[in-house]
């Protein structure tokens, strides 16, 4: 059992989050909170439900509207899909490492562009000196 389980009635889950049943009620048709549904259509709640049930309160107490809540919800999803997405991306990146050591090396040519390297070796820089002199004022 996890964060996300759905076991909590509406009643025990709005004891929780220091609600009325009908107010979750009415989150539930606004699509603020979407709780799980039995069989026999009763709605059940998860902790991060109560969660987000707390986080509707303390938003709506400092006089966001229903749609800002709304709107600052789906962008925490998105924010939490993307850093899932990053993590899954750093360990694929991770196991292309380990099972790819030094096969591609790469380095900021004088110019700016990209260039490849063997493995162990490292780009030639110049090592001039360039003296600036200002224009006679």
């Amino acid at each position: 059992m996890d964060e996300f389980t759905p076991v909590l009635a509406i009643a025990v889950a709005a004891e929780l989050a220091g609600m009325h049943p009908q107010t979750l009620r009415q989150y539930d048709r606004l699509g603020l909170v979407s709780p799980t549904r039995t069989a026999g259509k009763s709605r059940r709640y998860s902790m991060r439900d109560v969660m987000q049930l707390r986080e509707i309160a303390a938003l709506s107490a400092e006089g966001v509207s229903l749609e800002g809540i709304r709107r600052v919800l789906d962008l925490e999803d998105q924010v939490s899909a993307l850093g899932a997405r990053v993590r899954q991306l750093e360990s694929a990146l991770a196991d292309e490492l380990l099972n790819r050591p030094g096969r591609r090396v790469f380095a900021a040519g004088e110019s700016g562009d990209v260039i490849s390297l063997r493995a162990g070796t490292r780009s030639r820089r110049q090592n001039e000196l360039v003296v600036w002199r200002p224009p006679h004022a």
